[in-house]
């Protein structure tokens, strides 16, 4: 069986960043990593759900919104999955900051926070979404292209 590109990163050297994970075609993988792995500092189920809501729906109202794939959790609770399609890399990191920015004065209700909507709908926290946006945007606030790979 083949080894997936995730497990073949030394994740003790991976640190709060932004990452290209993979390129696939016209598809670039992002690895938004907010928290350092195995250090038990994991995010919430309800603060990767509330974040999810939050930045999944900002980013596909941005100026990429037609080459945002997919944006969603790590099962490893410690940052999300940007997919981009014909992504420029100093856009995307701009974007994301942007996109952080607009959580954290974010001033309405949750979007997809219902019944109808979501299948966890109570596992919601706005402040939540706000707290972590901050903190990862302090993290990655002097990020450049070249900070896009992964340690070795």
């Amino acid at each position: 069986m083949d080894r997936i590109a995730s497990f073949s990163v030394d994740h003790r050297k991976i640190k709060p960043c932004v990452y290209i994970s993979r390129i696939d075609g016209d598809i670039t993988t992002y690895d938004m990593r907010m928290r350092k792995p195995n250090t038990g500092d994991l995010l919430s189920n309800s603060a990767l759900h509330s974040l999810e809501h939050m930045f999944a729906t900002l980013i596909r109202n941005s100026e990429i919104s037609g080459d945002v794939i997919y944006f969603g959790p790590m099962g490893c609770q410690t940052g999300f999955y940007l997919l981009i399609r014909n992504a420029d890399n100093q856009q995307v990191i701009d974007i994301i900051k942007e996109t952080l920015r607009n959580i954290i004065i974010y001033d309405g209700e949750m979007p997809g926070a219902s019944e109808i909507e979501c299948g966890n709908y109570r596992n919601l926290d706005m402040n939540l979404a706000k707290v972590e946006a901050e903190k990862y945007l302090e993290a990655i606030k002097d990020i450049g292209v070249d900070d896009l790979v992964y340690e070795t």
